[in-house]
């Protein structure tokens, strides 16, 4: 068994160009998530897939391997996969390069769940907080089976409260993904489905396929960086986090 850990990061980013190497408490947004993967006790390999040449700068200057892919991959995903072709890699670990505030022990988390839990791919789920709305289009939900694969994703709330709200609430996923590599390589090759397309949701493409996802439970928010209103607080949390 080979563990890899695999960052996809792109410059051209639609809604905030750049947002990679945008600096936070004085550094790349990408060199403080590959200090927090870096924590990890399980992934000890990192790469950074990207289609830049200042990314892959960043990333070497941080002690870590960047492959340069195809400008033309439609996704992350298609990133990581293309980025680990060259290795022997037999499962993989998918941090976004938005998450400045990922830890060691989330991604053990995430790793342990692909290893043991029995199915191709796994992500994470946490509680809603109680400042935040469950129904907001923007907090993506995940509803499980019993032993605790997802059912189901979607912007929408779900399950739809009729009688009563579940114990546990809705579920808000966490977009980080485990894959073991042939279920990785089946996903990319699979043209996107009519759910995924409706959603904007890629995970959608594996559950139509009949993929399990297994899904974890955390019990704290990430802060990522989803536009330049974002980083503020996230220095505010670094910070803290690292006291700085």
């Amino acid at each position: 068994m080979s563990l890899i850990g695999c960052i996809p990061a792109r410059f051209a980013a639609t809604r905030f160009p750049g947002k990679p190497l945008t600096l936070l408490c004085g550094a790349p947004m990408l060199a403080w998530v590959l200090r927090g993967c870096q924590e990890s006790q399980l992934v000890s390999r990192w790469l950074v897939a990207t289609d830049d040449e200042r990314i892959a700068s960043a990333a070497e200057a941080a002690g870590v391997e960047a492959v340069m892919t195809d400008p033309g991959l439609p996704s992350g995903t298609d990133r990581v996969c293309a980025a680990i072709q060259g290795t022997g890699a037999t499962h993989v670990i998918n941090v976004q390069g938005d998450e400045p505030l990922i830890d060691g022990s989330t991604v053990d988390l995430l790793a342990t769940t692909l290893l043991e839990r029995g199915c191709p791919l796994a992500t994470l789920a946490r509680p809603p907080e109680s400042d935040e709305d469950p129904a907001d289009p923007n907090r993506v939900k995940v509803v499980r089976a019993s032993d605790g694969a997802a059912l189901y994703f979607s912007r929408s709330l779900i399950p739809y409260p009729r009688t009563a709200v579940p114990a546990a609430g809705p579920w808000i996923h966490v977009g980080l993904y485990g894959y073991e590599r042939p279920a990785l390589e089946q996903l990319v090759s699979l043209p996107p489905h009519p759910l995924e397309q409706c959603e904007g949701l890629e995970q959608l493409r594996a559950l139509a396929a009949g993929m399990r996802i297994a899904v974890a439970e955390v019990r704290h928010k990430l802060l990522s960086v989803d536009s330049p209103d974002d980083v503020p607080s996230v220095e505010a949390a670094l910070q803290v986090r690292y006291q700085i």
